[in-house]
């Protein structure tokens, strides 16, 4: 057994518990129950497994530097003396995710900035050379996290969120986030022992994510890659090892049943659910929910309905009230899970009483997870029943000290922007993004010098000259990155133009030029080697646009490889380690 160390799965707000009791079961150590968190200790196969098998985790990050600092320059010094030399060489790339909380240091993205310089600095010192930031898919992610004066650097071993299973072919509206689905599922006591109905279906998340948990298939294993595979210390044989370990799945005996009344939703559906293997276990059907006929009467039922942007409030509260009799009507016995959205008139049209409620945020809207139980006969004779079997349960749980956890406060990473885009689901934090605005009275909206002189700053204050200028030169690349992109468009609206009176090809090379000698097509003022990449697919090579995230198509990674046909009933997943043949002959085989 390897050497342990600290590791923390990020998670939404709500599901910690969830995920803790996952980490229970997974046989990790010294598990404690954070803010939006929860921190653990392992080895590495802890690591590779949480990657592989967590439901409830975003990612699983490796805290390996924490100190305290009151500026950003003592950041700066302080990550220059790191040995950094253990994860990174010049010949890697890296990337840093800052995350800040305190009164000092109010510029996350400046923060960020000092990090790489440090790291880059260290390398340029000892080698005469320094690895180069790369922001798609670096070798190695740094995540920063700053609360008041603690400072804690980690490493992110997962790369794309985990959220990213990797099944999904395609999507329709707003769909859930699989890790929020997999969290509603376990929050609902879903463990395959019986059916499971999502009558609005959508893209079949919630049908995927209650078949992997019924069969216990590792979650991980549809992903091409995660991040701790481009560590200097990975072990590829270990990470195939468990993937290939499938002696925990088990058999399904029950269905599970998904319909929507749109056909273009149920292919999509059909499509995540043969991508993922699944087919023995889901059946879908086109039809409303009105008329879908119920498979059984030992069921659950869970479903997130439309709402928000994709219904008005009138139309929401009519579904609702609709939805609401048919469960009062034909689901006598069963249980409903219903994502409901905070329009209280909404929710109240579903004519039923709630038996719990859990508050979360779905695609960034506010709503609720609200059980309703369908019963017969007199409601106060089902609550008195309800407590007295309630009291028999109570009366045999398990002691805390035996929960396999513990809690603590502990306020580790609250998601930035940048990661509630990623991440899904998740309420944005109340910071400013370049310190703090200013009275009314006091703004300063002067306009300021195209190289950054005079008063641009848009009325907002900075703690020192440096994040002064550090906004005032992210301000000056956005505007010449807008000013580029107007450029573009107008040159394109001129092509177009002059493409409608004869074709460009016939024209000579004289009258393609102008009275100024400059081709009509070209941007004044560049060579010809820029003309050829501004004015065709490629962006402009330039440095200090690579820096700023516009990378060439080479630096991309090519184009996207074509989309499968999953007309074709012969279709076998793409997995990493092919493990179908084990995992049994619902693919075609």
């Amino acid at each position: 057994m390897g050497e342990k160390f600290e590791l923390i799965a990020k998670t939404f707000q709500g599901l910690e518990e969830v995920l803790a009791k996952e980490l229970v079961k997974l046989g990790a150590e010294k598990i404690e129950v954070l803010r939006r968190g929860v921190s653990f200790w392992g080895d590495q196969e802890m690591m590779y497994k949480a990657n592989l098998c967590l439901r409830t985790a975003v990612r699983i990050i490796k805290p390996i530097y924490s100190f305290t600092a009151e500026n950003a320059d003592e950041v700066y010094e302080k990550v220059k003396n790191f040995g950094w030399e253990d994860y990174l060489d010049n010949s890697k790339t890296f990337a840093i995710d800052a995350v800040v909380n305190s009164e000092r240091f109010r510029h996350s993205q400046y923060l960020s900035y000092k990090v790489k310089d440090a790291i880059a600095d260290r390398f340029r010192e000892r080698t005469g050379q320094r690895p180069s930031v790369r922001l798609n898919n670096p070798d190695l992610r740094i995540n920063v996290h700053v609360s008041n004066v603690e400072v804690t650097l980690s490493l992110d071993s997962s790369g794309e969120p985990l959220f990213k299973r990797g099944y999904r072919t395609g999507q329709t509206e707003a769909p859930i986030n699989e890790v929020l689905a997999a969290g509603i599922l376990l929050l609902a006591g879903w463990d395959g022992q019986q059916d499971l109905i999502d009558p609005m279906c959508g893209s079949g998340t919630f049908l995927v994510e209650a078949a992997l948990i019924a069969k216990n298939i590792m979650p991980g294993i549809y992903r091409d890659s995660f991040a701790f595979e481009k560590w200097a210390d990975f072990d590829a044989d270990l990470l195939q090892r468990l993937y290939d370990d499938d002696s925990q799945e088990r058999e399904f005996t029950h269905k599970i049943y998904g319909s929507d009344i749109l056909k273009q939703a149920i292919a999509i559906t059909d499509d995540n659910v043969k991508s993922a293997g699944v087919t023995d276990c889901v059946v879908t059907k086109v039809t409303p929910f009105e008329e879908l006929e119920l498979p059984s009467n030992d069921a659950v039922i869970v479903s997130n309905p439309p709402y928000g942007i994709r219904l008005k409030d009138g139309e929401t509260s009519t579904l609702y009230e609709r939805f609401g009799d048919k469960l009062k009507k034909e689901c006598t016995g069963m249980s409903a899970w219903i994502i409901t959205p905070p329009n209280p008139d909404t929710t109240q049209s579903i004519g039923l009483a709630p038996s719990k409620r859990f508050a979360l945020d779905n695609g960034g809207i506010a709503c609720e997870l609200r059980r309703y139980d369908m019963f017969a006969g007199r409601r106060d004779d089902f609550l008195r029943e309800k407590a007295a079997n309630a009291d028999a349960v109570n009366a045999e749980e398990t002691p805390a000290e035996e929960l396999g956890y513990t809690f603590r406060k502990y306020e580790y990473p609250d998601p930035d922007a940048r990661e509630i885009e990623e991440d899904g689901p998740r309420r944005g934090t109340e910071r400013k993004p370049f310190g703090s605005r200013r009275d009314d009275s006091g703004r300063g909206f002067g306009r300021g010098s195209r190289d950054g002189e005079g008063d641009d700053t848009d009325g907002y204050t900075f703690e020192t000259e440096e994040e002064r200028a550090a906004y005032l030169q992210y301000k000056l690349r956005h505007r010449r990155f807008e000013e580029r992109k107007e450029r573009e468009a107008r040159a394109a609206q001129r092509a177009e133009k002059e493409g409608e009176g004869r074709p460009r090809a016939t024209r000579s090379e004289g009258e393609n030029r102008g009275r100024n000698g400059f081709r009509k097509d070209s941007h004044r003022g560049f060579n010809s080697e820029r003309d050829k990449n501004f004015g065709g697919n490629e962006r402009f090579t330039g440095q200090s646009w690579r820096r700023d995230g516009y990378r060439t198509r080479e630096e991309r990674g090519g184009e996207r490889p074509a989309r499968h046909d999953f007309k074709n009933d012969n279709y076998q997943p793409k997995r990493k380690f092919d493990r179908r043949k084990k995992r049994g002959g619902d693919e075609g085989e």
